[in-house]
C-alpha cells in the first residue's frame, strides 16, 4: 500500500497544530496560576497606616519648588522624588509615617546619611537620610527594618513624650529614596 505525499504531510500538519493548541492552554493556565498567586500589598507592608489608606497619592503640588529633589507634604504625608531631567520627572511617590513632630516647609539639604542604625525607639531602621535639625529635633527619613518587632527599650510612663523628627517609610520606599538622595539633595518641605 503507497500513501501519497500530500495525505502525509496533511496529518504531520494537523498533529503539529494539535500539539501547539494544548502547549497554548498549558501556558494559558500556568499564566492564570501565577497572577492567583502573586500576593498583593497589604497594610501590613508599610510602617504604619496611612492618614486616609483609601485615598490615593496625589500629584506633585505646583508649589513643590523645582529642579531635583525630595518633595515631603505634611499634610498628605506623602513623598516625591523629583528629576525633571528624566521622563517621567516623578521617580517615585509613596506614604510615609512622620514622627511626633513635623519639620518647617521650607527648603533643605540632606547633611547626613547613615545606612542602618537605631530609631529613637530603639527599633533597627535603615536608609536613613537626614535632612533638617530644628529646636533640637533631627528631622529625616528611615525605614523599619522589621515593622512588625517591638522597641527593645519601654520608656516609664513618668517619661516626658520624647520629640521625634524621623519620618518612616516602607523598606522598598526607603530603598528608593536612598538611592536617590545623596548628601546635598534637595529637600523641600511643604505643608
Amino acid at each position: 500500500m503507497r500513501t501519497r505525499p500530500g495525505v502525509v504531510v496533511s496529518c504531520l500538519t494537523a498533529g503539529a497544530l494539535a500539539v501547539v493548541a494544548l502547549l497554548a492552554v498549558q501556558a494559558n493556565g500556568a499564566a492564570t496560576e501565577a497572577v492567583a498567586a502573586k500576593p498583593s500589598a497589604s497594610p501590613s507592608a508599610s510602617p504604619s497606616p496611612s492618614p486616609d489608606p483609601t485615598q490615593a497619592l496625589a500629584a506633585l503640588p505646583a508649589s513643590s519648588g523645582s529642579g531635583r529633589r525630595v518633595v515631603y507634604s505634611t499634610g498628605t504625608h506623602q513623598v516625591w522624588l523629583v528629576d525633571p531631567k528624566k521622563t517621567p520627572p516623578v521617580q517615585a511617590t509613596f506614604r510615609v509615617t512622620p514622627g511626633t513632630v513635623e519639620p518647617l516647609p521650607g527648603s533643605y539639604a540632606v547633611y547626613s546619611r547613615t545606612a542602618a542604625g537605631s530609631g529613637t525607639d530603639d527599633r533597627p531602621i535603615e536608609h536613613v537620610v537626614r535632612f533638617l535639625q530644628q529646636n533640637g529635633t533631627v528631622f529625616g527619613f528611615s525605614a523599619l527594618v522589621d515593622p512588625a518587632a517591638s522597641p527593645t527599650a519601654t520608656p516609664s510612663p513618668d517619661a516626658s513624650p520624647k520629640k521625634t523628627g524621623g519620618i518612616r517609610s516602607a523598606r522598598p520606599d526607603g530603598q528608593l529614596l536612598w538611592d536617590f538622595a545623596p548628601n546635598g539633595t534637595r529637600v523641600t518641605v511643604i505643608p
